[in-house]
């Protein structure tokens, strides 16, 4: 931080370039035993359905609706995008805010007993916080959607929605009743994960970042761009999640976070692995 924050040094950085990339999702805050956002999803298809009679015989929402959690999820990818074009579209984009802090403001989680938004790790507040003080701008770059994040990530992160990359549902222009609105679709314009990821950011910042974190290998690309420039320093980290008790330990096995690539490739790419388990002395923040 030294060597790029200080005018005349052969690593300086001007302002301008001091871009930190972080994934959401297992970096910024936990994400077992699902994402924070199916859990949402699930939350309003249980909401919804005396609205939809039909789900009652449909998959994979009548699976939601018994509790079978396993059957739901063997749909894969195209299940999921049902589940969230079932909940998540089909509304105004102010309409979907207020959805989501409602649902941030009351849900907790099952296993912890607290607020999502309380479920957000120490120690990547404190980097946040110490890279913004040395004129770091930071953006988030997950495969969350967009419109989720926005709604609580500049009170959680002090990272405003403008500074927010990530999935990106269709949106159309609508003027109903002499009131415009922009109506969220239930189409995807980008899957925010893998490949998605630099190009997501080059599409919204431009430029490469110089700093990048994440936890799982659909950070991987995201990691590797950043890594691999010529110019100036760069800096990679992956938070490996290794502490069973104070959260969870997972990575080549789990289908939530697979970390494989990443573990096998990062002496090749000189990046950092923070383990949480040895590294930090707390977790959540405000544990006491």
């Amino acid at each position: 931080m030294t060597k790029t924050t200080t005018q005349g040094s052969a690593d300086f950085i001007p302002v301008t370039d001091r871009i930190a990339c972080f994934d959401n999702d297992g970096t910024l805050w936990s994400e077992q035993p699902m994402y924070f956002q199916f859990i949402f999803a699930l939350d309003r298809i249980k909401e919804l359905a005396p609205q939809h009679p039909e789900w009652k015989d449909q998959e994979p929402f009548s699976f939601i609706l018994k509790g079978d959690m396993k059957s739901a999820l063997a749909g894969g990818e195209k299940a999921l995008m049902q589940l969230v074009a079932a909940t998540q579209t089909g509304m105004s984009s102010e309409e979907f805010e207020a959805e989501t802090k409602r649902w941030i403001a009351t849900a907790k989680h099952q296993k912890f007993d607290r607020p999502y938004t309380e479920m957000i790790f120490q120690p990547m507040l404190e980097l946040l916080k110490y890279l913004r003080a040395n004129e770091y701008k930071t953006f988030i770059v997950s495969g969350g959607e967009e419109g989720f994040m926005c709604a609580w990530t500049e009170k959680t992160y002090g990272i405003p929605c403008e500074q927010v990359i990530g999935t990106v549902m269709r949106s159309t222009y609508e003027v109903v009743n002499d009131t415009p609105r922009i109506v969220r679709q239930a189409e995807l314009d980008l899957m925010n994960d893998g490949k998605g990821k630099p190009v997501g950011i080059y599409n919204q910042i431009g430029k490469r970042p110089v700093f990048t974190a994440g936890n799982s290998d659909g950070d991987y690309e995201m990691l590797q761009w950043t890594t691999t420039a010529s110019g100036y320093p760069r800096f990679g980290m992956i938070v490996h999640h290794t502490d069973s008790v104070r959260e969870w330990a997972y990575d080549r096995t789990s289908p939530i976070g697979h970390l494989e690539r990443g573990l096998d490739d990062a002496s090749k790419y000189n990046w950092l692995i923070v383990d949480m388990n040895d590294d930090w002395k707390e977790v959540f923040a405000n544990e006491n």
